[in-house]
Parts: C-alpha cells; sequence; structure tokens
C-alpha cells in the first residue's frame, strides 16, 4: 500500500513540476548576445579569374546589425510594446516616411512601414511593421510583428 502512495505522489509532484516549468517558460530562456557577426564565404572561383561577387537579397529584419561598415549595434530590448517603447532614446525623433537615411556606404529607405536596405550590391528588404527613429549620433528600429515587439539601437560606423 506503501508504495503506491509513493506512486501516486511521485507522479502528482512530477505533474506540478512540469505544469510550473511550462507556465513560467518565458522566464527561463537564455538569450546570449553575439559578439561578433560571421563572415560570409566567398563565392568559388569557376575559371581562373577574379569571381564575381554574388549580392545578398532578400527580407532581412536584422540587416542593419550584419552591416558594420554602416551602423554598430549597441543595444536590444524585447518585450511588450509599452515596455520597449520606453526604451526608445531620449532625444530620438520619428523619422516619416518616405525618408532616406545614409550611413557609411548604406543607404536605408524608409517606405511606409517598411524599409529597404541597399550596399553595393546587396539589397535587404526590413518587413513591416517597422519605424525608425533618429537622436543625435544614433539610430533606433522598432519591430512590432506578432510574435513579439524589438528594439535596436545603432551608432553610426563611421561619423
Amino acid at each position: 500500500m506503501i508504495r503506491y502512495v509513493v506512486l501516486a505522489s511521485v507522479i502528482v509532484v512530477g505533474l506540478a513540476v512540469l505544469a510550473t516549468a511550462w507556465s513560467d517558460r518565458d522566464l527561463i530562456r537564455i538569450e546570449v548576445a553575439p559578439t561578433s557577426l560571421p563572415v560570409p564565404p566567398k563565392p568559388a572561383d569557376s575559371g581562373g579569374g577574379a569571381g564575381a561577387d554574388v549580392p545578398f537579397v532578400g527580407d532581412a529584419p536584422w540587416a542593419l546589425s550584419a552591416l558594420p561598415g554602416c551602423l554598430t549595434q549597441i543595444s536590444v530590448s524585447r518585450g511588450p510594446l509599452a515596455y520597449v517603447r520606453a526604451h526608445v532614446p531620449s532625444g530620438a525623433t520619428l523619422v516619416v516616411p518616405p525618408a532616406t537615411l545614409a550611413y557609411g556606404d548604406c543607404t536605408i529607405s524608409v517606405a511606409g512601414d517598411e524599409a529597404y536596405v541597399r550596399r553595393g550590391n546587396d539589397r535587404f528588404h526590413i518587413p513591416a511593421s517597422v519605424r525608425f527613429y533618429r537622436g543625435p549620433a544614433l539610430l533606433a528600429v522598432l519591430r512590432e510583428t506578432g510574435s513579439g515587439n524589438e528594439l535596436r539601437v545603432y551608432l553610426p560606423s563611421h561619423p
């Protein structure tokens, strides 16, 4: 009889632990900030020549973080919209579309609630819903998605 009571207790405690872990799963998520960006591989040379540069093209909500020659990310905030908006740097003002921003050899075209980034032959699309805030010597990008809100703050790489 004792054996059944112990087994039932183990099952109840196990279910309680699993239910608690499931309900608090967002509290135990670990995020590690990247310390460096990977370098894309060079295209294979097919005939003794120098090889052509292959442009990068596509949807990339993270595009500005991958262009260290233009902007350097200094912070990221994720969470509810009110929390993220509270982290917009003071003195930063909303960039009203249509607008074109230039940082180094990068051009950011803000069109409605999305943006297009150009650097050389590379073309990136930052999907909706994105807003840009410009401040003294910084750029903040606020993205709202169904899965959450994110604010990234950048410094220009070249003054």
